[in-house]
């Protein structure tokens, strides 16, 4: 559903989530061992969401990757996938025909308009904080 830039940067940032509930910053040889991603992948992928705003680093012996508390509070995790893969989940035929839209739809087009509808509610209403505490509950893992 989402490319795997997306995958691993949603992971990521929840991991560090984590980690700053905590107070603590996240290395990214630990942000890499925790969600199962490239590290020169991982470094580039949480270069783009600092750029957008979504994620904090520091340099140097005690620096990481941080998220801010209110924040975390405030990032939906629309956000994390419009700054990775921007809205093309959204758009786009789900077939990959180059013209697709309701005067003229593909077999799937209706289908599609209800899932990535369902979809954008769900990565709309769900914040990065409720991610983390999840994951800090135990209730969710980020890998297997």
């Amino acid at each position: 559903m989402f490319s795997k830039a997306c995958e691993y940067g949603i992971k990521a940032m929840i991991y560090v989530a984590t980690q700053s509930i905590k107070g603590e910053r996240a290395k990214i040889g630990d942000i890499v061992e925790k969600v199962g991603s490239p590290e020169a992948f991982t470094a580039k992928i949480l270069g783009d969401l600092a750029k957008n705003g979504l994620i904090e680093s520091l340099k140097g012996p005690y620096g990481g990757f941080y998220i801010r508390p209110d924040q975390m509070e405030s990032t939906r995790i629309i956000q994390i996938v419009s700054a990775i893969d921007g809205d093309s989940i959204f758009k786009g035929c789900g077939l990959g025909l180059s013209e697709c839209n309701a005067q003229k739809p593909c077999p799937m087009h209706a289908k599609f308009v209800k899932i990535r509808s369902e979809l954008k509610n769900a990565l709309e209403s769900t914040t990065l904080l409720e991610l983390a505490n999840g994951i800090k509950s135990g209730q969710t893992i980020l890998i297997r």
